[in-house]
């Protein structure tokens, strides 16, 4: 239920030369976040314990849609009730 919405939100965002190479970037970001998130995990688990790694990881993406709804601009037009 998450990659539609975030594709959506790039494709929304982008302009319209641009989004294909965008969605290309994001891929690319996000399937490598694939390997060094395993990487992190791994490590923060040897370091702390299984506990704080999944705390930790769990930070990450609630700081990532923090990080994007300040960010980002709404493209949809407001529409005024009346």
């Amino acid at each position: 239920m998450v990659y539609p919405t975030l594709q959506a939100s790039i494709s929304d965002v982008a302009q319209p030369e641009w989004r294909a190479s965008s969605m290309g970037v994001y891929r690319f970001w996000r399937d490598s976040g694939y390997a060094f998130g395993a990487l992190f995990a791994g490590l923060l688990t040897d370091i702390l314990n299984v506990n704080w790694a999944i705390g930790l990881v769990a930070l990450l993406p609630l700081s990532a849609g923090l990080i994007a709804a300040m960010r980002l601009n709404e493209t949809l037009p407001s529409f005024n009730k009346i």
